[in-house]
Formats: C-alpha cells, sequence, structure tokens
C-alpha cells in the first residue's frame, strides 16, 4: 500500500468477464475527527482527514453553537491525533446549550445533529428574491463536476460547493456530504461571506438535515444532482426555499419555489 493524505493506493484483483489481472486502485481515506469544545468532548465525525478546522467550525456553526469568528477564542488542529480542540469565549455549560437532544441522522458515517426537525419551522423563512436560469443552474452543476478530482480519483467522496449565479466560490470533497457542505459553511465563516443570496451546490442526496442546515443559514437555493426526501420537500416548502434534485444534462426537477429558477 502506498499513503496519501486523502488517497490510499492498493494493490487489487480485478476480475473481468472470467478472467483476473492485478492493478493499483485508488481508495478515499476515511478517519475519524473528534471535536472538543471548552474542553468537553462533543463528537466524532468520520470524514476525508483534510480542512478539519473548517469542518469543525462549519458543523459547530450548523448546530447553533457558534454564528461568527468573534465568538471562538482559540482553534487547534491536531491531525495526528485527529482531534480540533475548539475554544469559545461562552464558557456556559455545553451540555445545558445543546438541551439534551441528540438524533442520528440518515447522513453518511455517524452524522449527528442536535436540533429537531421542528426547529426549522421555528426559523424566519427564507426571503432572498435571488432568481436563477435553468442554463445557470446547469453551469453550476458541471462546475461542480470539473472540480471533482477526488471523486473521479476514487468515486467514494461527495461534492458540494457555495455559488453566486455565475460561477462556484468554495468546493469541497468528503466522504460524508454533511461534512462537505460544513467545510464549505466553515470556510464562509471564517471569510465572513453571508449566504442570503448564495446557492448551494452538492452531489448528495437532499435529505432533511441538509435542508435544516440550509434555513439555519437562510440559504435560498439548494441545487444536486441527486433525490431528495419527502420530509425535505415539506421543509422546502415551509421555509421558501427552492430545491431542485437531478441537475443532470439538460434536465432538473424543481421541487418548491420553482419562481427561483426564472
Amino acid at each position: 500500500m502506498v499513503t496519501g493524505k486523502n488517497i490510499l493506493t492498493k494493490q487489487i484483483v480485478l476480475w473481468r468477464e472470467g478472467t483476473k489481472e492485478t492493478a493499483a486502485d485508488a481508495i478515499t481515506v476515511e478517519a475519524p475527527m473528534t471535536i472538543f469544545v471548552n474542553g468537553e468532548e462533543l463528537v466524532t465525525l468520520l470524514c476525508t482527514p483534510e480542512d478539519m478546522d473548517l469542518l469543525a467550525l462549519g458543523f459547530l456553526r450548523s448546530e447553533g453553537l457558534l454564528t461568527s469568528m468573534d465568538e471562538v477564542a482559540a482553534l487547534r488542529v491536531k491531525e495526528r491525533e485527529g482531534l480540533v480542540e475548539v475554544e469559545l469565549k461562552d464558557r456556559s455549560n455545553l451540555a445545558a446549550r445543546l438541551y439534551g437532544k441528540r438524533t442520528i441522522t440518515s447522513g453518511c458515517g455517524k452524522g449527528t445533529v442536535f436540533f429537531q426537525a421542528l426547529d426549522a419551522l421555528r426559523s424566519r423563512p427564507v426571503n432572498s428574491e435571488i432568481t436563477l436560469a435553468p442554463e445557470q443552474a446547469r453551469q453550476l452543476m458541471r462546475q461542480l463536476q470539473e472540480k471533482a478530482v477526488l471523486f473521479k480519483e476514487t468515486g467514494g467522496v461527495h461534492s458540494a460547493a457555495v455559488a453566486d449565479t455565475k460561477k462556484i466560490i468554495f468546493f469541497y470533497e468528503d466522504i460524508g456530504r454533511h461534512n462537505a457542505v460544513d467545510k464549505i459553511i466553515g470556510r464562509c465563516l471564517l471569510e465572513k461571506i453571508t449566504l442570503e443570496d448564495k446557492i448551494l451546490v452538492t452531489s448528495g442526496r437532499l435529505s432533511s438535515e441538509m435542508l435544516l442546515k440550509a434555513a439555519k443559514l437562510q440559504l435560498p437555493i439548494l441545487l444536486s444532482r441527486s433525490a431528495p426526501t419527502t420530509l425535505s420537500v415539506e421543509l422546502a416548502e415551509a421555509m421558501n426555499i427552492t430545491m431542485v434534485g437531478f441537475v443532470r444534462g439538460r434536465r432538473m426537477n424543481i421541487y418548491t419555489h420553482e419562481w427561483r429558477i426564472a
């Protein structure tokens, strides 16, 4: 085996129509990353071990434990140990802030969220007036696929990007589709980029927790190559979020608030 940060190359046996041969195969690296907040262990995520600081920040932002970098006193990444230590200026009891709620999601690995689906219905609906032409949506999906280098090598990761109406701004890949989105959120948090007029583009399934992330961040449009779920469609309808799935070639399915696809 030849190891790398995100890819491991292993000699395997290929079986093709009754014949066998050896070949080198690229396999995506999966590793645990544990987030500590104010000295308390919060969660362990299974991820692609790159940009762990962004993943930790994005996860905390998605869970409502963090809203800006002004709340962060210190951040330390211990790559060898797979640890990210975050110190918040608010030293109040972490368990109390989580309200004791922990829900296992339908995400890859052991993704966790600490809010309930009904929280989204209490949030303010997305009020963005941004619109996107169908060709712009297709172009953004093409850009996502062009940037998916790790996927092309391994076939084992998801891609996600945040974009304006013309181009991708930030792009990340990870074994977990939620992780890829959280890395984007962490990057936007670091660079103080707001998401109210942006578009989330992803290769992964649009499930309810993905919609909840978008609602909390006031993201108005979600584009995916994959399918939604019934609950995610209901939440998108309620939160005034435009959800577009199966963006492939010259077709797409607009599930909610089609007026933004102008």
